[in-house]
């Protein structure tokens, strides 16, 4: 009987974790089994894009793929104050971003589908405590430095939008 309660866990928390996503700090941190796939190093310079939120500009690279939204910013010694990276998460879910290697202090924004600025948190340098979104409707994540947002009196509730729209029509084609 204990064998198959086992087993039942296993299977749930297996099934449980693959439903968060690996995406950079949007995971919880590694299992010993799986920290041979851990980052090592930073990511080459991504691909960017410029964003607006409100009358604000920031040119964020853009973290897309599996292994970009693991690394993310991870061993990075600098980001300019007009830079960020945004995280096009696999779908729309609560968030959770943690530090591990990361080395500049930064805040993050938790976007809704439609672009709409939810939540900001600011992260610590090598805290591998996760930070999560209080809202399950999260499709994107914008890092910049910390306290950015503040700076540049972005809040809660502005649109974040590309040249070419919103971020869902500029990254999945359709509104």
């Amino acid at each position: 009987m204990r064998f198959w309660r086992d087993f039942t866990v296993a299977i749930l928390g297996t099934w449980l974790s693959a439903g968060c996503g690996k995406s950079g700090r949007t995971t919880a941190p590694p299992s010993p089994s799986q920290t041979a796939s851990v980052p090592d190093k930073p990511l080459p310079k991504l691909p960017t894009v410029k964003l607006w939120l409100g009358s604000q500009e920031i040119n964020a690279e853009v973290a897309q793929t599996p292994i970009q939204l693991e690394t993310g910013m991870m061993f990075r010694t600098n980001l300019a104050e007009t830079e960020g990276m945004l995280f096009l998460l696999p779908y729309t879910q609560p968030a959770s971003f943690w530090m591990k290697n990361c080395l500049l202090p930064l805040s993050v924004a938790y976007i809704d589908p439609e672009g709409i600025l939810e939540e900001v948190h600011d992260l610590e340098p090598g805290n591998t405590d996760l930070v999560r979104s209080a809202s399950a409707n999260i499709r994107f994540a914008l890092e910049v430095n910390r306290g950015w947002f503040a700076r540049h009196q972005v809040s809660t509730g502005m649109v974040v939008r590309t040249e070419r729209g919103s971020l869902t029509e500029t990254f999945f084609g359709r509104r």
